[in-house]
């Protein structure tokens, strides 16, 4: 009663498949080769034509759950069809970060190299809690992370390791313990002797910053976000005078987090101005130059790290703009020595038994189960090399510095920001029209429009004024090596045509009436909350 499929052109039973898997142990090597390749041809078709999808997926929030089975299959499934169902599914439900015509928040690209890492990784499935746990990923990690440092010119002195998210996290813990505060041992909760703690950062640092701060119990109270300037730059006098009011009010300045390369802008806080003044009032001082610091690669871009020297400990994501799939984020910091007094922990089966002096990463960190995410990022290096990175980097930088050139020369838009490295901030503005109301409406319109035409995704973001109110922008985010300069034409003439046809019904004679309440429903669908949690210098 077997039925027969086809597979790299033998014929498989797929009765029997079934119940090989409905028996005790994994299935056989020689289905992970057939299935393998099925997988990998699948994944192969679907890079050479992932332009014949729409960008965001036309599917409505539920529609996917309605559709899959509500509970696992009784009896085994074939290995082949499963396959089979989900190369068919998920191209078809997903946001496909990896078309050229991504261009949203940032980038992320998963180039070759760094797929066949991951699907390597997956083999291996190792950990690399304890040294002798998987000696590889241990020593691999190290190697792949003093190069990525080498590339970006920060010192040799520099102790770095891979986190699966954000390092900021880890990278306040240490800064805690660095304080002599016995939070290891004692905690924070019930203690008169400690008073309130405060961490400082720019109203455009990441959203990370803000769930460190909830993660480490501290509470969004303690969080600073200071005022920026005309540039999106954190100022350094509102900075000082934060930290001096704080400490007249009793109140203990931990860290500054200092960002280079804004999520909003990219814009860089003038870091050797704000190392100074810590180490003036001995505060740690963290850089999350988890996207910018990436570009320090190029000779002439050199300056993204101007005073990341100095930092205590420093943020580099190489999924933005190095060619790595997302969960690869390396913390480099010169004082390792906080870390590990701040997570390692002595039970009995972590013990040490291969020495004091081997490595063993899970004593500077929360995770154990790590992984192995250092073999993507070393295939992707030695793939393209110094070279091929800095080519790559450089293309990014001229297609955003062409559009930012097609935007200042037009008289229906405008930029609203520089354009430091590959992202663009600008929005529709035509003459004569100068209600703010109405260009927020009028630019989340052109927002839907553009993204519901499936070729691109875009995404926006509110940037504050001098008159205390923020600006709807859109953005325009390059960094997937699949972007080329004709996807980028094919997005500023869309641009263009819509605008155009956005502004033409209103011309007509709606603008009074139905147009603009479409726009304002359009807008109060794209607004995002702004951020109102934390105290405001």
């Amino acid at each position: 009663m077997s039925s027969l499929r086809s597979c790299g052109g033998a014929a498989i039973p797929l009765a029997d498949e079934a119940a090989a898997a409905s028996s005790p142990g994994d299935l056989d090597p020689e289905a992970f080769r057939r299935c393998g390749i099925q997988l990998v041809e699948g994944i192969a078709d679907y890079l050479a034509h992932i332009e014949a999808y729409p960008v965001l997926p036309t599917v409505a929030p539920g529609e996917i759950f309605q559709q899959l089975p509500s509970c696992v299959p009784e009896q085994a499934e074939p290995l082949e069809q499963v396959v089979a169902e989900a190369l068919s599914l998920l191209p078809a439900t997903t946001t496909h970060w990896q078309a050229p015509g991504y261009l949203a928040y940032f980038s992320v690209t998963s180039s070759v190299p760094a797929m066949l890492g991951k699907l390597l990784e997956a083999a291996l499935n190792p950990s690399r809690m304890l040294w002798r746990a998987s000696p590889v990923a241990t020593e691999l990690e190290q190697v792949t992370v003093a190069w990525v440092r080498q590339l970006l010119g920060l010192p040799d002195d520099l102790f770095g390791m891979i986190h699966a998210n954000s390092a900021v996290l880890p990278a306040l813990v240490a800064a805690l313990e660095a304080r002599d505060l016995h939070i290891r041992e004692r905690g924070l909760a019930g203690r008169p002797d400690v008073p309130r703690l405060r961490l400082y950062a720019s109203q455009q640092a990441h959203a990370s910053v803000a769930k460190a701060t909830i993660a480490l119990g501290l509470g969004l109270e303690s969080l600073c976000l200071l005022p920026v300037d005309e540039r999106y730059r954190l100022r350094v006098d509102a900075l000082e005078a934060a930290i001096a009011h704080d400490l007249q009010e009793g109140v203990l300045p931990v860290a500054v987090i200092a960002t280079v390369g804004t999520t909003a802008t990219t814009s860089v806080d003038p870091v050797a101005e704000i190392a100074a003044l810590c180490q003036r009032y001995r505060l740690w001082l963290h850089v999350d130059g988890a996207y910018a610091i990436n570009t320090a690669i190029v000779p002439e871009l050199r300056s993204a790290i101007a005073g990341c020297q100095s930092a205590d400990s420093l943020t580099v994501n190489p999924h933005k703009l190095l060619g790595v799939p997302t969960g690869c984020s390396l913390l480099y910091t010169r004082h390792p020595v906080f870390l590990k007094r701040a997570w390692s922990i002595q039970a009995a089966y972590l013990a040490h038994p291969d020495g004091d002096g081997v490595l063993d990463l899970g004593d500077y960190s929360l995770s154990l189960p790590h992984g192995m995410p250092a073999l993507a990022l070393w295939m992707t290096l030695r793939t393209f090399g110094r070279t091929g990175l800095i080519a790559r980097i450089r293309e990014c930088m001229r297609l955003a510095r062409l559009v930012a050139d097609w935007i200042d020369a037009s008289p229906d838009f405008e930029r609203l920001a520089p354009t430091p490295f590959s992202v663009v901030c600008f929005r529709l503005h035509p003459p004569l029209l100068d209600n703010e109301d109405q260009l927020t409406a009028l630019n989340a319109q052109l927002l839907r429009h553009i993204n519901a035409q499936g070729r691109f995704f875009l995404s926006h973001t509110m940037l504050p004024t001098r008159q205390g109110d923020h600006t709807y922008t859109l953005r325009i985010a390059i960094g997937n090596m699949r972007t080329t300069q004709a996807h980028i034409e094919a997005l500023w003439q869309d641009l263009q045509q819509a605008a155009h046809a956005i502004l033409t019904a209103g011309a007509s004679g709606v603008t009074e009436g139905q147009l603009w309440q479409d726009l304002q429903q359009a807008a109060q669908e794209s607004l995002p909350s702004i951020f109102s949690f934390s105290r405001k210098a």
